[in-house]
């Protein structure tokens, strides 16, 4: 028998008897009503915002193959996220499941509907924070056959490494999967540039993210553990930290801490990974539709002035009186120092040049709305190679700003991203639906999984409010900044951790299999995506 079918029809597990969940129910025809009804409406609801944003921006294309890439793009981007919510979101329900505080059926919805608002809130940091690991020549050509082809590529990647891993059941991590689908797009770009692979990534960025990824999981078992311990020392309650007997729920205050946990774990996984379709899907709009979506043109003509003001003092403490470089020498100058991180004599003066200009053409159009057709995606690229050139800038200790110089360039990179970083309404809602939708199917694997096949023992309610707990705050206080972690990891490493503090023992077999998800999917993604990358580029 191979892998698959194994994995798919396991054998019954050590603790499987009387209070094992009730599984297998399946939905009446009024929830799939709702279902589809949704979905419908979310499409409805994209199309025609879609609509209405393009057309008033007359930025209507003469043929439909623009429309066409884009409809394409955009389906497979609410598909991550639709994979994403099924994939991950079932390590939020496990342990209201297994503890008896929810009923199944109610306990996936509930966590869709959670997933939806916590979209719906989300800052988009995480969203840029991921966008920022993307080769910058490839954001700069991203509406080119290039910029296809990289979207494409790491979409789909990410979306077979995340169907393999769930039909086998194993909880892998979306966040994870995305980013190595980034690193092999930006890899393989330039090495086809014929230049040294590492070139081709932001690897301080790829750091910092890779930091929060290989921690998380750290920080959810041993926190999880210390929890479990302390909550033995002060609540002597002896039902707590034995099995559940048979589908009774648990005591009144433990099923709502259960509840509120899973709520929050399902809050804030809509609020961090909803955040990575957001920003792919503004990378498409950006290349499809730039007149529209490139810059931010619902911006307040007073933001405009402000804008154009901090340009003219940010220029003039770069420049300090000397004259400007050619915009276009600015552009090179800038484009290699944010691919090879050298700063160079020409770095500061190429800034303030390309400020300048930034400055001088949002001046003469009077707001980001009346920017012509044909400057649209200059301006917008300006931009972006400004603020990151601003970004590893600032971080430069060979720059050696004054400190009005530095609180200069500081506001201006606020006001640049607040005129190209930005994620409309519609955006939000569509990923919301995908994501909360994506929650209510295929969550069954994942359950069992982290319910059943962790620990040998039937979870408990204590173990299971430990876990759930160290999730949500860990989760939340990675969204407060920026960072993109996995809620699998953090979840499935959390009941590990409690499984090991309660000494009940742990299934060598399932964490042999999650460490080894663990270990493959940074470079199975990066291949995925790096192969596709390359062909898709000749298909182009």
């Amino acid at each position: 028998m191979n892998t698959a079918t194994a994995t798919a029809h396991p054998a019954e597990p050590p603790h499987a008897g009387p209070s094992r969940p009730h599984l297998n129910s399946k939905p009446g025809p009024v929830t799939l009503i709702v279902f589809v009804g949704l979905m419908a409406a979310g499409l409805f609801f994209t199309a025609y915002s879609l609509f209405a944003d393009v057309s008033e921006a007359g930025a209507m294309a003469p043929t439909l193959l623009p429309y066409l890439l884009l409809g394409v793009a955009l389906l497979i981007a609410l598909g991550f996220e639709f994979v994403n919510g099924f994939h991950d979101t079932a390590n939020a329900v496990a342990t209201v499941i297994y503890t008896h505080s929810l009923p199944p059926n109610f306990a996936v919805v509930w966590s869709g509907l959670f997933n939806f608002l916590g979209v719906l809130t989300s800052s988009g940091a995480v969203a840029f924070g991921i966008i920022s690991l993307l080769p910058v020549e490839l954001i700069l050509q991203v509406g080119s056959s290039a910029g296809f082809a990289m979207v494409f590529a790491l979409l789909i990647a990410a979306i077979l490494w995340n169907l393999g891993t769930w039909w086998l059941g194993l909880p892998a991590s979306s966040s994870h999967t995305l980013i190595g689908s980034i690193i092999g797009v930006g890899v393989a770009n330039a090495l086809m540039h014929g230049r040294d692979g590492t070139s081709g990534v932001d690897w301080a960025q790829a750091t910092k993210v890779g930091y929060s990824l290989l921690l998380s999981p750290l920080v959810g078992f041993g926190c999880a553990a210390l929890l479990l311990l302390a909550l033995r020392a002060f609540v002597k309650n002896r039902a707590l930290y034995e099995e559940p007997k048979g589908h009774k729920p648990p005591p009144f205050w433990i099923r709502a801490l259960l509840v509120l946990t899973c709520t929050g774990v399902s809050f804030a996984h809509g609020s961090n990974d909803g955040q990575k379709g957001m920003g792919l899907i503004m990378l498409i709009l950006v290349g499809t539709v730039p007149m529209a979506y490139a810059l931010n043109r619902a911006m307040p003509v007073d933001n405009v002035t402000q804008f154009v003001a901090v340009a003219h003092v940010t220029q003039e403490s770069l420049l300090k009186g000397q004259p400007a470089m050619p915009v276009d020498k600015a552009r090179e100058a800038l484009a290699t120092y944010v691919r090879t991180k050298a700063l160079a004599t020409d770095t500061l003066p190429a800034i303030g040049a390309l400020t300048a200009s930034v400055g001088d053409q949002v001046k003469s159009h009077g707001s980001l709305a009346k920017v012509p057709m044909e400057q649209v995606s200059n301006v917008r690229n300006d931009m972006y190679l400004l603020s990151e050139a601003l970004r590893f800038v600032e971080k430069d200790p060979g720059a050696r700003f004054d400190d009005d110089t530095r609180a200069s360039v500081g506001v201006f990179k606020k006001e640049i991203d607040q005129a190209t970083k930005f994620i409309p309404l519609w955006v939000k809602v569509a990923v919301a639906i995908a994501l909360g939708l994506g929650t209510m199917v295929g969550w069954k694997r994942i359950v069992v999984t982290v319910g059943e096949k962790i620990g040998k023992t039937h979870l408990t309610y204590a173990q299971g409010a430990s876990a759930e707990v160290v999730a949500m705050l860990t989760i939340g206080a990675a969204d407060m900044y920026g960072l993109p972690v996995s809620t699998t990891h953090v979840l499935s490493s959390g009941v590990a951790g409690t499984m090991a503090a309660s000494r009940s023992g742990l299934q060598m077999a399932t964490l042999r299999n999650l460490a080894m998800a663990w270990v493959l999917t940074l470079p199975a993604a990066m291949l995925l995506s790096g192969s596709l990358y390359w062909v898709f580029t000749h298909v182009f």
